[in-house]
């Protein structure tokens, strides 16, 4: 029997598809009731022009975060926002081992994001990574496994080795605004065989406040990166 027999037929007999947002039995991947709770906390226009966060009016270009704050990175989008059932999906994703979520977060990522990725036109997808004290523990890294899956999806190389995480920095989110900048603080380095390319698309799960995305896009910068955009499962409100 062949591996693609076996994978398509025999393996979903004995290992049934889940929705990877509610965890019940759903042949189709996303269930019907999941679908319609996450077209709810679609994020759609008005954007932030810079780091993609709904906005309450028309006219606004900015939300109160990126008025107040100088982006390393160019710009980025998020296809939803933290909410359920979305927030209790990533957490299984990345805490519970569900490895294949990130086929599903891939897809609709594309669908969604293919325009705006022909526009950036990136050389190549950096995925943002994790600490070997927490790959170790963890087992893999999600930002990595995205990347992975966008990769194939949009026909573009994924590098995994140049952006390297220097030191095991605490959760951003048990951080006061002021400790998430001081813990990312020398949180990345790029390598030296790193080749500079015009523009890269970073790959990470949530966006919170960008810190981390600002961390590495600074890095990226400083080896000669023109242009760095970036791509992430969920965001925060905005404002």
């Amino acid at each position: 029997m062949s591996k693609k027999i076996w994978n398509k037929y025999i393996l979903p007999l004995f290992w049934p598809e889940i929705c990877p947002f509610c965890g019940r039995v759903s042949r189709n991947g996303i269930c019907k009731t999941c679908r319609e709770e996450l077209e709810r906390i679609r994020i759609r226009e008005p954007r932030c022009m810079r780091c993609g966060k709904p906005l309450r009016r028309p006219e606004q270009e900015y939300c109160y975060d990126c008025e107040q704050t100088v982006h390393a990175f160019d710009r980025g989008y998020s296809l939803w926002l933290h909410k359920k059932p979305v927030k209790q999906s990533v957490y299984q994703f990345k805490y519970h081992n569900q490895r294949r979520f990130a086929v599903y977060y891939a897809a609709e990522m594309t669908e969604a994001f293919f325009p705006a990725v022909s526009l950036w036109k990136p050389d190549l997808l950096i995925p943002i990574p994790l600490h070997k004290k927490r790959i170790k523990k963890r087992g893999f890294n999600q930002s990595l496994l995205i990347a992975e899956e966008l990769g194939k999806r949009l026909s573009l190389p994924v590098d995994a080795k140049s952006l390297v995480r220097n030191k095991d920095t605490s959760p951003q989110k048990i951080l006061d605004p002021a400790g998430r900048k001081r813990n990312l603080e020398q949180a990345f380095s790029v390598r030296d065989t790193f080749v500079p390319v015009p523009a890269v698309l970073l790959v990470d799960d949530i966006y919170t406040t960008g810190n981390t995305l600002d961390a590495a896009a600074k890095k990226l910068k400083e080896k000669g990166v023109q242009k760095v955009y970036f791509l992430t499962i969920s965001i925060g409100q905005g404002y």
